[in-house]
């Protein structure tokens, strides 16, 4: 269900979510994101995740009426001109459609390994603070089967929007739990009987391909500039590198994140 409201200013109460864009971290400590561009909008209204608002061109209404009409939510659509909008939010709007929703609860560990398959696959984010890095990390994580993302404090949020967007939505899909401490959730990973492997582009013991992948692990990855703290790195049993040219030392990290787990689902593909 839906209604449609044109309007020529964000001074609703109901538009503040658009009219602090800017002000991302208020917007999440009201549990909330905004999510930019028509077909990550259109991936939030086929996600579970609840949809507060919709801040469109009129014109593109049509086209997500479908997926609106079968939401079990009451969802406000703002429409107006592209123009107007962009003169009311003051950037040139990513294809033109904004969308509000709310996040998720955290997810609990014990019951994400419960309904997940094994040999199961973790990802771990630490250090990341780009949003468009930890944005495409996610993209990867979703398209390479990872079961569950894990984000150390020292990162920024996934529900940021440049991370929404840089995600193209896949954020929606993957069960993510945020770490105040990612060393101790790596420990508790280990007493459950998984490895963790940290991607070190300095490993000088083991390349990705002479790493085994097969049985329940989980990756922790690093931003391109300061890589993993020594505290994480001392708790990963394994240090895999990625070989390459030697005058390149390392990779953005959503390079890198896609060479490891295509790795890991190549060597998994190959049992079945």
């Amino acid at each position: 269900m839906f209604t449609v409201r044109k309007i020529n200013s964000l001074d609703l109460p109901e538009l503040q979510p658009y009219r602090t864009m800017r002000r991302q971290l208020e917007q999440r400590a009201s549990g909330i994101f905004v999510a930019e561009g028509e077909k990550v909008v259109m991936r939030l209204l086929e996600s579970q995740l609840p949809v507060v608002s919709l801040l469109l061109p009129e014109e593109c209404v049509g086209r997500l009426e479908p997926l609106l009409n079968i939401r079990p939510e009451h969802i406000e659509l703002f429409v107006a001109d592209k123009r107007v909008l962009e003169g009311l939010t003051g950037f040139s709007m990513y294809q033109g459609v904004l969308g509000v929703g709310k996040v998720p609860e955290q997810h609990e560990l014990a019951n994400i390994l419960d309904r997940s398959t094994k040999p199961w696959l973790i990802a771990v984010a630490d250090g990341i603070s780009n949003a468009e890095n930890l944005g495409a990390l996610a993209r990867n994580c979703a398209a390479f089967n990872v079961q569950l993302l894990i984000v150390g404090k020292t990162c920024c949020s996934p529900f940021l929007r440049r991370a929404v967007r840089s995600s193209m939505g896949a954020i929606f899909y993957l069960p993510v739990i945020e770490s105040n401490n990612v060393p101790d959730t790596l420990c508790d990973l280990k007493r459950r009987g998984i490895r963790c492997i940290a991607a070190h582009p300095h490993s000088e013991k083991r390349t990705l391909f002479q790493a085994d992948f097969r049985s329940d692990c989980c990756v922790v990855f690093g931003s391109e500039g300061q890589g993993l703290s020594p505290d994480v790195l001392q708790v990963c049993e394994e240090h895999i590198a990625i070989p390459m040219a030697q005058k390149i030392d390392s990779l953005n990290v959503g390079s890198a994140a896609a060479v490891f787990l295509y790795e890991v689902n190549r060597q998994r593909n190959a049992m079945r």
